[in-house]
């Protein structure tokens, strides 16, 4: 398994046949599109005595790793992400195994900005356009937003909310969704501690993303 390198250059080598290959990964925790995103409030199809609130205004952080496909071999990677969000802005970083910060993103109501360390920033008003140019494999920003926090819209477009190990969904978009643990923290807010994510592409193959979510701080 690769970790994130040091350099974006060295990233693209161990990650994808893009530039910023790693960096983005963590990005996925960001919200896709321009504007800010709100979970559906419409009737649930699953978990559907979870009482939830959904948080605007929050910051996690925590680790990642995806298997993709390139030149028809698998590929490996992890790092490590931290994500401030409000409900105008969503700030990530991407960092590697030993904290270097590798890339920042952005998203405001004008776009998304990805910087990679010591380049000009790449700029669009579509993040998952971005992500998937950049990284040469889809990652589902703008859904992770929800998905994060429990929060979904499935196939048939009924609103999802999870809260248990072990609750599924495929979402409207064709990605499954494992909620495989859960955690309560000190003010007794419960969340997702990891979430498993795959999809089949035609970009990169089978795409498979797992979360862990070490803290979440709701502001």
């Amino acid at each position: 398994m690769h970790a994130f390198p040091f350099a974006l250059s060295g990233l693209r080598r161990s990650l994808s046949s893009r530039t910023i290959g790693t960096a983005l990964i963590s990005s996925a925790l960001l919200l896709g599109g321009c504007a800010s995103i709100a979970p559906d409030t419409g009737s649930s199809t699953a978990s559907e005595s979870v009482k939830r609130t959904y948080h605007e205004r929050i910051d996690l952080a925590g680790r990642l790793s995806v298997q993709y496909q390139q030149n028809g071999k698998d590929e490996f990677l992890h790092g490590s992400f931290t994500w401030k969000q409000d409900d105008k802005r969503s700030d990530i970083a991407l960092l590697s195994p030993l904290g270097q910060i590798i890339a920042t993103i952005a998203i405001t109501p004008s776009g998304a900005s990805l910087t990679e360390s010591g380049k000009a920033p790449r700029t669009a008003d579509d993040v998952d356009a971005l992500v998937a140019q950049t990284l040469g494999w889809p990652l589902p920003i703008a859904g992770l937003r929800q998905w994060l926090q429990g929060f979904a819209t499935d196939k048939d477009s009924q609103a999802f909310v999870a809260g248990n190990n072990g609750d599924r969904i495929t979402t409207r978009d064709g990605w499954q969704l494992a909620y495989a643990n859960w955690q309560t923290d000190a003010a007794g807010n419960r969340y997702a501690k990891r979430l498993d994510l795959s999809h089949q592409t035609n970009q990169a193959g089978k795409v498979e993303i797992r979360i862990v979510i070490d803290n979440w701080q709701p502001r």
